[in-house]
């Protein structure tokens, strides 16, 4: 793994389990929509996919985030939406490619903390269903898991002659580890991030032609 150090506002001790996944990174760029080729990584099985996965913070999430000053941003081209009397926010991205089990996105999500403004940034999120991991690309160019999937409730496969659809529903999304949420804090000057809770409910439909 590449280190990266993760630059404070103020200077504080950084320790191993920081050093060990600083590469999470952090941005305030927006990302636009790509291509399949973009995302084969010199992988010929890529195709050219469209569809949406969208996930929703959990009960408790996003009081939890506001009280403590984080903020969860969509990056361009995915969208966001605040839902008041249930106290969520959705995060929709378009599905742009697919290699094997693995549905990258274009766009991607942001915490910032609206008093440092310091923030982490997850750019093209990959959703892999197989591996149960969510990856992204980093202001530093390089990838990284922040979240995994820690439960699919359902899975549905269609076919139209030349034409699949993947729709995969009722996924329990979680911070990928402790050390993972540890770095998240320290980052962000918080302490509301865990990987002992649900983070995020999220559904997955990805629809392709048949080689």
């Amino acid at each position: 793994m590449v280190f990266a150090r993760i630059c404070s506002h103020r200077a504080r001790a950084i320790t191993v389990g920081v050093l060990a996944i600083s590469m999470l990174g952090f941005s305030g760029t927006t990302s636009t929509a790509v291509s399949a080729a973009e995302f084969s990584y010199d992988n010929p099985n890529t195709q050219d996919a469209t569809g949406a996965f969208a996930m929703t913070t959990a009960p408790g999430i996003l009081p939890a985030l506001t009280a403590a000053g984080i903020t969860f941003e969509a990056i361009s081209p995915g969208t966001r939406t605040t839902s008041v009397t249930a106290a969520t926010t959705r995060i929709s991205l378009p599905v742009v490619a697919k290699t094997g089990t693995a549905n990258a996105t274009a766009g991607g999500f942001k915490f910032t903390n609206t008093k440092t403004r310091e923030s982490i940034s997850c750019f093209i999120p990959t959703i892999d269903t197989r591996a149960r991991l969510i990856d992204c690309k980093l202001s530093t160019g390089f990838n990284d898991t922040v979240f995994l999937i820690d439960t699919i409730d359902s899975r549905e496969f269609a076919s139209n002659r030349s034409i699949r659809t993947s729709v995969f529903t009722g996924m329990s999304i979680k911070v990928k580890s402790a050390m993972t949420a540890q770095t998240l804090n320290d980052t962000l000057d918080t302490t509301v991030f865990s990987s002992s809770v649900t983070f995020a409910n999220a559904n997955l439909i990805v629809t392709r032609t048949a080689s």
